[in-house]
């Protein structure tokens, strides 16, 4: 089986010590691509040094909500250069988060924005953040949708209803550990995105499945976050490697790239 687990910060300080062993923990367990988003400018050139240090990582520039209030103004023009990068996959990780006060909603909405154009501009997909923001997440998402515009909503932990709405407007939804915890509601969501909309992915360092909650989370636990999607979809997890990672495959152009 071959997974690709598309979100997985691994520029982050938890992996300074052990990084390749992580990337060679996580081959071993089939997972033999990952997409490592970016929160920032820093942590894109951060990402892009691992790419092109280790076989199969790639990598998605743009800027967190959360950084809003503190993006330079020539963010855009800094995040366009980046990602001439052959290694740039999509563009985030980008959206809106009102569970914290980071940066104020017309922070997050302008840059939002910003991003949005700049991916459709390169003909890239986005990868987006929500957290207690649905609504206007998905505002402005269908503003700039044209038929083209593309992407993942990852992390997902909204409602089975606005799944739909997020399926409708094109893009993708992924889901991590978050669906192993014993008080996750998010059975009937997870059971009814399509075979052709699902992805994978771990968070990592953050979101570890049980039974490893509160604990370092890695790439190598995909497998067994996938095993979770089969017991819930009743399907088995071989046709779970298959269909995510052919979709993560489409969404983000990877072909066969990164394979040895």
């Amino acid at each position: 089986m071959e997974f690709i687990d598309t979100h997985c910060h691994l520029y982050w300080d938890d992996f300074y010590r052990d990084r390749g062993d992580v990337i060679r923990r996580a081959r071993e367990a089939g997972v033999r691509r990952c997409i490592i988003p970016a929160t920032d400018v820093r942590t894109a050139r951060q990402a892009l040094d691992i790419a092109h240090a280790h076989d199969g990582v790639f990598v998605a520039v743009g800027v967190h909500p959360h950084d809003a209030a503190q993006a330079p103004v020539d963010v855009i023009a800094q995040l366009r250069t980046l990602a001439t990068d052959p290694l740039v996959v999509a563009i985030g990780e980008i959206g809106l988060d009102y569970y914290y006060d980071f940066s104020a909603p017309h922070q997050q909405w302008s840059l939002l924005h910003s991003q949005l154009d700049l991916a459709r501009s390169l003909d890239l997909p986005v990868i987006i953040h929500n957290r207690d923001a649905d609504a206007d997440v998905l505002r402005i998402i269908r503003e700039h949708q044209d038929g083209m515009l593309r992407g993942q909503f990852h992390c997902f932990s909204s409602s089975a209803a606005f799944a739909e709405q997020v399926l409708a407007a094109g893009f993708h939804i992924s889901f991590t550990g978050n669906v192993t915890y014993k008080k996750s509601t998010l059975d009937p969501t997870l059971s009814m995105v399509p075979d052709d909309r699902l992805l994978i992915e771990t968070d990592a360092p953050f979101m570890a499945p049980l039974p490893w909650r509160g604990k370092r989370n890695e790439p190598m636990y995909i497998p067994h976050i996938a095993t979770r999607f089969a017991l819930t979809r009743h399907q088995d997890v071989q046709h779970i490697a298959r269909i995510t990672t052919r979709n993560a495959v489409a969404l983000f152009h990877l072909d066969n790239r990164g394979l040895k």
